[in-house]
């Protein structure tokens, strides 16, 4: 029963990490109606900057003086994703307003790709390494019901709690302030959005920079680890099953959907791998992503799209 537990909360941990990946897909498909298929470069630019920053940036002796590198380094980054984003809705977006999707699609995967040169120009292309002060000693919990414990990593019990907070700070966000609505008025219909007086420049550009903020959450929790590389934006693929299968348009979606990929390849891995051979944690998430495109290809969440004619 410890070792399920084990594997149970490993699972749960890892699922809100992808969670948290795929809550910059939502945000993006939210306000402008588009797969951003960028969010996984933007994740690797935002933990670069994070990483170099913290190396460039002079450092004082003791606790006290890394926390303020640390917190100067994560100031320079968010900034760093706020011109990104400014420059994302002025060079491209404002250039494709009221254009098919496919156009925006194909935008996000040359920003995509702009980035990771870009990135790699900027930054260097090193593994590096981001220090935050997470714990990486495992502690043992239960040890009152069960004989040695539940065996938990520290560091993935905080990155899962980090990850909670932002998501529901976020869900908050979308539900009772003014700018939350705006933006699902204009992910709902552009030109409509325009007539009421709601500016499609300011929109975009705050989701992009929020989008940009969860990158950089994400990126410096993977990046702590996993070390900053341009693998990192590989990670970043395992969010596309979560979204569908909790929904495009929807935050609670991709905590639910990030919850039962992680359960799901991780328990799978240790329950069924042996019996086929290992690997299924590897494409679980995409098989049980095809199986729900089949059956309810909105997600589980998402809104149905209804067409009258």
């Amino acid at each position: 029963m410890a070792f399920f537990l084990e594997a149970l909360f490993g699972g749960l941990m890892a699922g809100m990490l992808y969670a948290l990946i795929a809550l910059g897909f939502v945000l993006i498909f939210k306000a402008s109606g588009v797969f951003n298929f960028a969010q996984g470069a933007m994740v690797l630019f935002a933990a670069l900057a994070m990483a170099r920053l913290s190396e460039w940036i002079p450092g004082w002796t003791g606790l006290t003086g890394k926390l303020a590198v640390n917190l100067l380094a994560f100031a320079g980054a968010f900034a760093l994703m706020v011109v990104v984003a400014w420059a994302v809705e002025r060079l491209v977006l404002a250039k494709l307003v009221n254009q098919e999707p496919i156009a925006l699609l194909m935008a996000t995967l040359g920003i995509a790709y702009f980035l990771d040169g870009f990135g790699q120009t900027l930054f260097g292309s090193d593994i590096y390494k981001i220090d935050v002060g997470m714990p990486k000693d495992p502690i043992f919990l239960l040890e009152g019901l069960f004989e040695g414990g539940v065996l938990i990593s520290q560091e993935d019990l905080i990155a899962a709690g980090i990850a909670a907070a932002l998501v529901l700070l976020l869900a908050l966000f979308f539900q009772i302030t003014a700018t939350g609505r705006a933006l699902r008025a204009v992910a709902d219909d552009h030109q409509a959005a325009q007539s009421i007086g709601i500016p499609l420049e300011r929109i975009w550009v705050i989701v992009w920079s929020v989008a940009g903020f969860v990158a950089l959450v994400a990126g410096i929790v993977w990046g702590s680890k996993l070390g900053v590389q341009f693998s990192l934006s590989l990670v970043a693929l395992k969010a596309l099953p979560v979204v569908i299968l909790g929904g495009l348009t929807s935050v609670p979606g991709a905590i639910v959907g990030g919850l039962l990929i992680g359960v799901g390849e991780k328990l799978s891995e240790i329950y069924i791998g042996p019996h086929l051979g290992g690997g299924i944690e590897i494409w679980f998430a995409y098989v049980l992503a095809l199986l729900f495109l089949l059956v309810r290809p909105q997600g589980l969440f998402g809104e149905k799209i209804i067409d009258r004619v």
